[in-house]
């Protein structure tokens, strides 16, 4: 008898009355409950694929909802396809997705809410569109201009440190959990922003007048410590903005400015690892009512198959779109360049200031604790990430050449950062 479950969250916001034990699914199919036919009991970490399929033999089949935020086969959600494939393989089919594409269930901005009424069981949270939302997750990505910006060791600083702090910060894991959702993998990147100039210039002197369209508050605070004037530009709108001299420069991730079409307009590219531009990052969360009821060992697979979604959004994303960036930037007769000395230096002075003003944050309890922590994982993870003996064997402009799939083994990191990170939060 396949067995269904309530989904208090989901039951509340649709208004509906149901007695115990009946079935209640918003937008969900037949889902599993703990102690539906199996399941429950306790799978090491270190199990292999066979001692998760034993543990579930027994259980009901569960299905989960989940979304792409790329097309189908597509780099942008390589790393949601390999992480639903590989939970389904491990749990000998026991866990299947229902997966939609090109965020069809919900656009970016919604997200949270879909994962919290039920219309998506699981999916990728962008608090930086919803600052006012998530205030504590904002103070952490505003410090996210600490992160090292360079083209292999940055990658991996950049996707380690943050969801440290992000677990270490109680304000920012009760943000998620009193909208009903369960954080599990906090602060991942899909690459550095760039700046994007029509004209070439690394210097102050360059800067000075010049008109930069960003998407953030700390983003337009970096801008005018070059000299420059931040302005709002929808990104649809970028390249005739470029184009007609409307804005001189776009702060992009090079996989946007490669899409939106920016570097054929704007090739001149600054990429600085040691002045950091502010980067987006994206939160992985779960339904909490559904995980709360799903089995011990179906909890753990979801949990530990966290370091196939790592690993791929890294290697199958952030990696490839770079390289990928690279190639069109250098077509369109540019190049990616550092800031000029004082530049850098204008840039590190303000994002020490915006990295010290979040310890007056209102919505930290401690603010000094948090950018005392923020200071002190940065640094860690940039330790980590050398002792582990990654390197930067080349810098942006080499890398497309450079670079192939395979060529950088970043299993030890990925293991490192489990252990470093999610073991102490894994299900038991």
């Amino acid at each position: 008898m396949t067995r269904f479950f309530t989904r208090t969250g989901a039951v509340i916001r649709a208004g509906a009355i149901v007695a115990a034990g009946a079935l209640v699914l918003a937008g969900c199919a037949e889902t599993g409950a703990g102690g539906a036919g199996g399941g429950d009991t306790s799978v090491a970490y270190s199990a292999t694929k066979a001692d998760y399929q034993a543990a579930l033999a027994d259980m009901d089949p569960i299905l989960l909802h989940t979304q792409s935020p790329g097309a189908k086969g597509s780099v942008a959600g390589s790393f949601v396809e390999k992480y639903v494939a590989a939970v389904e393989d491990w749990s000998g089919g026991k866990i299947t997705f229902d997966l939609a594409y090109s965020d069809a269930i919900a656009k970016s901005t919604e997200i949270d809410d879909a994962v919290s009424d039920g219309r998506l069981d699981m999916g990728q949270v962008l608090t930086v569109y919803e600052p006012k939302e998530f205030p504590a997750s904002a103070a952490l990505l505003d410090a996210g201009v600490l992160s090292d910006q360079s083209v292999v060791t940055g990658v991996l600083q950049s996707n380690a440190w943050p969801a440290e702090v992000a677990f270490a910060t109680p304000e920012i894991v009760s943000e998620f959990a009193d909208k009903g959702l369960e954080l599990m993998l906090p602060a991942y990147n899909a690459g550095m922003n760039a700046l994007f100039c029509a004209k070439p210039g690394t210097g102050l002197s360059d800067f000075a007048g010049r008109s930069v369209s960003v998407g953030s508050t700390v983003a337009g605070e970096q801008v005018s410590a070059l000299g420059g004037t931040s302005t709002s530009v929808a990104y649809t709108e970028a390249y005739e903005a470029l184009q007609r001299g409307v804005i001189d420069c776009s702060m992009v991730s090079p996989s946007a400015a490669t899409i939106g079409g920016i570097v054929e307009v704007a090739p001149n590219t600054i990429i600085d690892p040691g002045a950091g531009l502010a980067v987006p990052t994206g939160n992985m969360v779960f339904n909490a009512d559904l995980w709360a009821n799903l089995p011990r060992a179906a909890r753990q697979l979801l949990w530990d198959r966290l370091d196939v979604f790592l690993a791929a959004a890294i290697e199958d994303k952030i990696w490839p779109v770079t390289a990928g960036a690279v190639k069109k930037i250098k077509e369109y007769g540019g190049s990616v360049v550092p800031f000029s000395d004082d530049a850098r230096a204008a840039i590190r002075r303000v994002n020490d200031s915006i990295v010290e003003k979040r310890a007056d944050d209102p919505a930290l309890l401690d603010g000094r604790a948090f950018v005392d922590s923020v200071r002190e994982k940065s640094g860690k993870w940039s330790d980590i990430v050398a002792d582990l003996g990654y390197t930067n064997a080349t810098d942006y402009n080499g890398f497309a050449e450079w670079y192939k799939p395979g060529k950088i083994d970043i299993g030890p990191y990925v293991q490192r950062v489990f252990r470093e990170i999610l073991l102490d939060r894994r299900p038991v």
